[in-house]
């Protein structure tokens, strides 16, 4: 298993119960969550991998079960891990796909140009 299922559970029951349209994808490892085109909110492991404004972003830090996202030894402004007590409840976890979801329109599409 490359990433939580229960994990994949929760967040499409969130999606759905919001009326949020999506994709689900499997790519880095783990699995990712398109919302109009745009990486929204992802699964690497046990930990969920939130796309937030970056405004947010030291903020988010603070946040319990919150670091930063590094995978070639420079943080990504505006993209963090969540794991453990952060996600561990539905609260925590609906948190942290509002944010997502709350960035998702200002957010960049990275879809390729035709």
């Amino acid at each position: 298993m490359a990433y939580n299922e229960l994990l994949e559970d929760r967040i499409d029951h969130i999606l759905k119960d919001k009326g949020i349209v999506y994709q689900s994808k499997k790519m880095m490892g783990g699995l990712c969550y398109m919302v109009d085109d745009k990486m929204c909110v992802g699964i690497v492991k046990d930990e969920i991998m939130a796309r937030i404004n970056p405004d947010l972003y030291e903020e988010a830090l603070n946040k319990p079960g919150c670091k930063e996202m590094n995978f070639t030894g420079r943080a990504m402004k505006g993209f963090v891990f969540v794991e453990g007590e952060g996600i561990d409840t539905d609260e925590g976890l609906e948190y942290w796909v509002q944010l997502c979801l709350d960035f998702n329109p200002l957010a960049k599409s990275s879809k390729k140009k035709k």
